[in-house]
C-alpha cells in the first residue's frame, strides 16, 4: 500500500510511524485508519523492524476524527441497524466491516495482534480517536505540550477505538470514568501523575527519548519479544492464573530449545547474544493460542 496521510521509516530497527497530514494537526481519516492498519500489520512481519514509535508531524499528534467530510463523518452506513449479533457473526461481511465496524478499533485491534512493541511519543494535541489510540500503545512518552482529551461525550458520542477495554486497564475504572464523563483536557503532568504516560520531555528531547528505549529491545530476540507482548496483554484479561500458567509453560519450552539456548550460552561466555530467529517465520507452533 502507498500511504498518503502516514510516514513508514525504518532505521536501525526502530520504525518511525508518523501521523503525516499536519496542516489538519493528523486529523484521523478512514483513509488514514486503513493505512495504519497496513503498516502495523506490515510492521508485524517485518524482520527489519524491532520496536514502533508513533507520532505527529508538526505541532499535534492526531486532533481527532475529521469532522470536515461530508456524509457520515465516521463513514458508516446509516440504512442499517446492525445487532451485537451482526457484530459477533459477520464482523467481516463486507457490509458490516465496512458499514459498521469503527474504524479506529481497527487500528487498535491491529496493533492489539502486532508482535512488535509500540511506543508512543505524543507531541501535541491527541483528541478523540487521537488519543484513544494511544492506549493500545505499550508505552507512551509525552512533550511538554502534549493535551490528550476524551472528549467523547462532550459531542454526543461514546469512547472507540477499544479504549473501554485499555483505558481502565492503564488508569483504573475511576480515573478513566471522570476522564470521560468530564471531557477535561488533559496536560501532560496529569497524564504522568496517572501514570498514563512514563516521562515528560521537552518537545526537542521527546523522539530520542522514545528512540533510547526502543534501542533497549531491539537488542534481544524478536520472538521472545512478540511472545512477551502478547501474553501480558491475553493473560492479563484470562479469569484464572492456570491460563496464564499453560501459556508460559509452552513458551518457555520452546525458547529452551532455540533462542534461550543462545541466551545461556552467551552468559556464561561473558558476550552479547545473537539470535538469529526471525518473528515472521520462526514462532513456536503454538502461536496463536488464541
Amino acid at each position: 500500500m502507498t500511504y498518503a496521510s502516514i510516514r513508514y521509516e525504518v532505521s536501525k530497527k526502530i520504525l518511525t510511524l508518523t501521523l503525516n497530514r499536519p496542516d489538519h494537526l493528523n486529523a484521523f481519516t478512514v483513509e488514514m485508519s486503513h493505512e495504519l492498519v497496513d503498516a502495523f500489520q506490515r510492521a508485524s512481519e517485518d524482520d527489519d523492524v524491532g520496536a514502533i514509535v508513533v507520532t505527529g508531524a508538526g505541532r499535534a499528534f492526531c486532533a481527532g476524527m475529521d469532522l470536515s467530510v461530508g456524509g457520515n463523518v465516521f463513514g458508516l452506513n446509516e440504512q442499517l441497524r446492525p445487532t451485537l449479533a451482526d457484530m459477533r457473526e459477520r464482523a467481516h461481511d463486507d457490509e458490516i466491516f465496512h458499514g459498521v465496524r469503527d474504524s479506529g478499533g481497527r487500528v487498535t485491534l491491529a496493533m492489539y495482534d502486532c508482535k512488535k512493541p509500540i511506543i508512543g511519543a505524543i507531541n501535541g494535541a491527541a483528541v478523540g480517536i487521537g488519543a484513544s489510540m494511544t492506549c493500545a500503545m505499550d508505552i507512551r512518552l509525552a512533550s511538554e505540550k502534549a493535551k490528550v482529551g476524551f472528549v467523547f461525550n462532550k459531542i454526543g458520542i461514546t469512547p472507540e477505538a477499544c479504549s473501554s477495554w485499555f483505558l481502565p486497564r492503564i488508569v483504573g475504572t475511576s480515573t478513566a470514568l471522570e476522564w470521560c464523563y468530564t471531557a477535561d483536557i488533559l496536560d501532560a503532568e496529569t497524564l504522568r501523575e496517572a501514570r498514563y504516560v512514563k516521562t515528560v520531555h521537552a518537545p526537542e528531547q521527546l523522539l530520542e527519548a522514545a528512540y533510547a528505549i526502543a534501542r533497549k529491545i531491539v537488542v534481544h530476540s524478536p520472538v521472545s519479544i512478540a511472545l512477551t507482548r502478547q501474553m501480558m496483554y491475553r493473560n492479563a484479561a484470562e479469569d484464572h492464573p492456570v491460563k496464564a500458567h499453560e501459556v508460559d509453560s509452552l513458551a518457555i519450552f520452546y525458547a529452551s530449545l532455540s533462542s534461550g539456548k543462545e541466551g545461556v550460552n552467551s552468559f556464561l561466555e561473558k558476550r552479547a547474544p545473537a539470535f538469529t530467529e526471525k518473528a515472521s517465520s520462526d514462532m513456536p507452533p503454538f502461536y496463536p493460542w488464541w
